[in-house]
Formats: structure tokens, sequence, C-alpha cells
């Protein structure tokens, strides 16, 4: 076929969202990409890029609007991420993040998959204001020190003011640190030159104390004026209790580095998930959905159904909230991460809530695990919440050689978790997936996946 011109228009029937959110149709038998465009719309989409296996396309006009569409959640819907399904009905939206999943398993294939009990998607009692922490970038905008996100595919900063999947405390903690910033005259980071200080605020709110976590990142460790920053932030800020500076110098995709120190305050914010308090240091991971949270955890739960004397492996621990909430169930529980500062928060928190039996070890989930096996360890059951990149390395040979009879995966993306299940259904059956929206108006999926074995022991 020869190359589609950008700017081509032609209807498009879209039949189905893909794993991104994006309106799928085909244009003469070309897989097309329409963000925006919602299932059995007819649209006519211009052509932005013509690859040779697909075509890109976006929203030219729409012929036939699909009944599921709504309003926006947001006025920036379509200029921003992070509301990608912001104009598709809630129910629908829990309708496609089961599709994501069976999407995945139609690619990838496990052994069984066509007979999965994929199970409705979970809905979020609040689907909007729900995310408790924020990280945005700060630029200077018309002359105004301003936070947002960065438009899609470019690093042009979008300033919000608010924004729908935001809670209101963060939206306005951040708003009025940036014009604190601007009276102060703090120098503000410019990617183009790679100049001034302050890149990133991330600020992080807890739905139980009320506490307010502050991380300024900077382009260096300086901060200047940085005495009339904290007076102002105690003065305007009450509900701040802790302020840090995160140093991250240069131009980089990442937005945290490998330095933070605590300016004023508390080292932690606390949180309550189950009954259990919760310590936070500014990079620790915890679920930015408080109340989905708190269920993604009973799920999981019940799924590994914990004995008295059965040990549990906490893999990818985080901050330990996972395990440390099933610790009253088990026997022990061991944990590991890679993050020296998750593995302190996690043995805080133990402390914290009093828990004795659970050990945490600093590491690599695919090194530690397979080790503790060589010195003769063996769980009677195993949960895993890895990152988006799935089970790495050595981990899956190494469930696989020691086989719990329990083992439960918590996957927050369906496709590394689809790609995952090819090798682990060879010692295991699936006996459910069970998603949760743990991020409405967004394309991501949270899911649980229940394992049995697939034939007993010898």
């Amino acid at each position: 076929m020869d190359q589609i011109p950008a700017g081509t228009r032609f209807p498009l029937t879209i039949k189905r969202l893909d794993i991104n959110g994006a309106g799928i149709g085909y244009y003469k038998r070309k897989i097309t990409f329409v963000p925006g465009a919602l299932p059995d719309e007819v649209v006519v989409a211009e052509v932005t890029q013509d690859h040779e296996r697909y075509i890109d396309a976006r929203v030219h006009r729409i012929r036939k609007q699909s009944p599921e569409r709504v309003q926006p959640v947001d006025p920036l819907y379509g200029k921003v991420g992070g509301i990608e399904l912001g104009a598709l009905a809630y129910p629908a939206q829990l309708r496609f993040k089961t599709d994501v999943i069976r999407q995945s398993l139609e690619r990838y294939r496990p052994r069984g998959y066509e007979h999965y009990d994929v199970r409705p998607t979970i809905g979020a009692p609040q689907p909007l204001h729900y995310r408790n922490k924020a990280q945005f970038q700060v630029r200077v905008v018309d002359g105004h020190v301003r936070a947002g996100l960065y438009a899609p595919g470019s690093h042009d900063l979008v300033p919000l003011s608010d924004f729908a999947t935001q809670m209101p405390v963060v939206s306005a903690t951040i708003n009025e640190l940036c014009q604190i910033m601007e009276d102060l005259g703090t120098p503000i980071y410019d990617e183009g030159h790679n100049s001034g200080i302050v890149k990133t605020l991330a600020v992080r709110a807890s739905v139980a104390t009320g506490e307010i976590q502050v991380t300024f990142i900077t382009n260096s460790a300086k901060l200047p004026g940085k005495g009339r920053i904290l007076a102002r932030i105690a003065q305007d800020l009450p509900a701040v209790v802790s302020v840090n500076q995160n140093v991250n110098p240069g131009r980089t995709t990442l937005v945290w580095g490998p330095e933070t120190k605590l300016l004023a305050g508390e080292q932690y914010i606390t949180e309550r998930l189950n009954g259990m308090d919760f310590l936070l240091s500014p990079q620790a991971f915890l679920q930015l959905n408080p109340m989905q949270t708190t269920r993604l955890y009973q799920e999981a739960l019940t799924a590994l159904d914990l004995a008295p004397h059965e040990t549990l492996v906490d893999a990818y621990c985080g901050v330990g909230t996972l395990g440390l909430s099933m610790a009253h169930t088990a026997a022990t529980v061991r944990g590991m991460d890679t993050i020296p500062a998750a593995i302190d928060d996690a043995r805080a928190n133990a402390e914290r809530n009093g828990i004795k039996n659970v050990q945490y070890e600093v590491g690599k989930a695919e090194d530690v695990f397979p080790r503790w096996l060589e010195e003769g360890f063996r769980p009677d059951a195993v949960i895993v919440d890895p990152p988006r990149t799935g089970l790495e390395g050595n981990f899956i040979p190494a469930l696989l050689k020691a086989r719990p009879k329990k083992f439960v995966y918590i996957s927050c993306n369906p496709s590394t978790l689809a790609r995952d299940l090819t090798k682990l259904t060879q010692a295991y059956q699936v006996e459910y997936i069970q998603s949760i929206d743990m991020f409405p108006q967004t394309a991501r999926c949270e899911a649980i996946t229940v394992f049995r074995e697939r034939r007993p022991r010898g």
C-alpha cells in the first residue's frame, strides 16, 4: 500500500479500545489508532502518521456518537494524559478494563487462557478526585510560576490549577506552593537552558490524618531562599508537616534523583489502611487511591486464605503495606525490595503496628528469593506486586521450583501479566483473575490473579 499522507481524512468505524484507551478501526485492512474515539462510533479520522503496520490518526469530527460518550470529566481532556477515558461513561470504563485483560491474554495465549474466569472489574465508589499524590513539573509560563503535566508527546507544560483525578487538597497545596515561589523569586528550572533550580513538586496527602508531605525536586543541591520558603509554608500551609528536597540534576527522564533530605518537620506522614498505620517517606510507594487500595488488599487476603501456621513471601514489598496487612493471619512474612528507604519504612511500619513476625531485606526479588530457597526456606504462600515490567530474571524459575501451594499475582500491567502467565502456567492453573479499578478515567488496570497447582507435588 502506498504511503498515506498526513492530513488524509476518511470515515472509520471504531471496533474497540486498545490497551492505552485509543479507538481501534481498520482502514484498507490496516489497523488505525484514534485517541478519543469510542467503540461503535463512526468518526472522520485524520492521519497524523502512517507506519508500516499501522496508522496513527486523530478525530477530525464524529459522524455517529456512542451512547456511552459523556461530557469530559475535565476541560483539559485530550490536552494532557491521565484522563484518556474521561469522555467514556464509568460503567463502560469498567467493561473496557475487563476487556484489556482479555486482549492481553489473546495476544500472549498462555495455557488454557480461553477458559480463564476473568471476572468483571470492581469499580471505585469515587471515580473522581481520588489521587492522594501528584508529581507536577514546574515551569515559568507567561511570567508566572505554574505546575502541571506535559502535553502528550511533548515537553510543553500544561498548567493545572485543579484536575479531575486529584484530591482538591493536593491541587490547592501545589497552587499555593507556586504562589510562594513566585512571590519569593525562587529560580525555576528552564529545561531548554538546563538552568534554574526547582524542577518538580511532589505533594502527598494522607486521607486518615490530613497530613501533607511536600518535596521540592531540584536541579542542584542549592535551594535559594530556603528559609523564607519554609517560613511561608509554615504560615500559609499548616497541614504540611513534612518538607523535603530531592536533588535530580540535569536533563533526565527520571523524576527523582538518588538523594532526598528533610528540610523541615517530620520525616514521615501517616496513612491508615485496614486499621493499620503506615509511615510514608517521600519516595515510598503506596497506591494512589486509598479507598481502592483497601479493597485490593482485602481481595488479596481472601484469595490467599492464609492459615496461622503458613509462611508468606511478599515480593516487591515496598513499604510493607501488603505483607503487614496479612501478617496477623500468617506464621511469618518475608519481604524484599530494591529501595533501601522502602525497606527502612517497612521495618518502621512493622514496629509502628507492633508486628514482630516479619523480616525484610534489600535486594532484587529475582536474586533474594532464589537465595532463600538455596538456604532451605520453603514458603507456603507467595504474593507478588511487581512494577509494570512484571516478574524478571530468575524469579519465575525459582517460583516454579519452590511451587508454593498458594500464589497470588497483583499486576498493574495486563500485558506483562499475560506474558508471565505463559511461564507460570507450566506449574499452575489460573483459578480466576479479578481486576480492580484503581485509576478511574485512565486506561490503567490493576488485576489480582489467583493460582492453584496444576498437579500435586510428589
